[in-house]
């Protein structure tokens, strides 16, 4: 018995591409062909077309398949790291389902950090794109404190003020910003010691960080916004602004 390429492919149960596809891909021997020109498929081939059909629904990927070698040869160890490797993937997506279910629960934006979406109601998109940056050049642990501190934050009017601060806004209005934000920061900086040694959570180095962090926050805050954090420092540290007409 032999059989074309469309009578073989319906019964493997694949499709006359794919079967053109194993042979180019080395995976089928060519048959024979008819005195026609036409391919004769036998029973090999179909055995065959079945084996890698098989592994493919185990997922094996089709540059490993002629790595298992034909149905006579042992693909026991093979198997095995693929086994390792679903294994790793099904955690994968059992992660990404849980965060899924985070951020439909809490309609927050899909591009945050994973943890970040309980939270993503009290951050501004300046805020958020900055959490995004913190994921890059932070640690697991700093990321963790990060979260932890917007839970305990609660975001008030002053909070909606500074994030709709204009650019030109008045010395006082900034003052006053520092002043309500000055106490927040110094609390944090107790709970969580690191703030004051950023660098220290951070694998990409000190260097990276702080150029990171300084083009970052020029692109997200505008002149105002970045002064308040200024005197919200200087506040902390117990200095005045020794800078000449800054902001005027």
């Amino acid at each position: 018995m032999a059989w074309s390429t469309r009578q073989i492919a319906e019964l493997a149960g694949t499709t006359i591409n794919t079967v053109r596809h194993y042979h180019e891909a080395g995976l089928l021997e060519e048959p024979e062909r008819r005195s026609n020109g036409y391919k004769q498929y036998g029973v090999p081939h179909l055995l065959r077309l079945l084996q890698i059909r098989r592994l493919r629904d185990l997922g094996v990927p089709l540059a490993q398949i002629e790595s298992l070698g034909r149905a006579d040869e042992d693909p026991a160890e093979a198997l095995r790291v693929l086994d390792a490797e679903l294994e790793v993937t099904i955690e994968r997506l059992q992660r990404a389902r849980s965060e899924l279910a985070l951020i439909l629960r809490h309609r927050a934006p899909a591009d945050l950090p994973p943890g970040f979406s309980s939270v993503a109601d009290v951050l501004s998109e300046p805020n958020r794109s900055l959490i995004m940056i913190y994921q890059q050049v932070y640690d697991e642990s700093a990321m963790s404190d990060l979260r932890q501190m917007l839970q305990e934050t609660p975001r008030t009017d002053a909070d909606e003020e500074l994030d709709a601060l204009p650019a030109d806004a008045d010395m006082a209005t900034r003052q006053r910003l520092a002043e309500y934000l000055a106490p927040i920061i110094e609390r944090q900086q107790a709970a969580y010691p690191w703030l004051n040694d950023p660098a220290s959570r951070s694998p990409k180095g000190a260097a990276i960080l702080e150029s990171t962090m300084v083009e970052s926050l020029r692109e997200l805050y505008n002149p105002a916004q970045l002064d308040v954090l200024y005197r919200a420092d200087l506040i902390i540290k117990g200095k005045t602004d020794e800078r000449p007409d800054v902001g005027d």
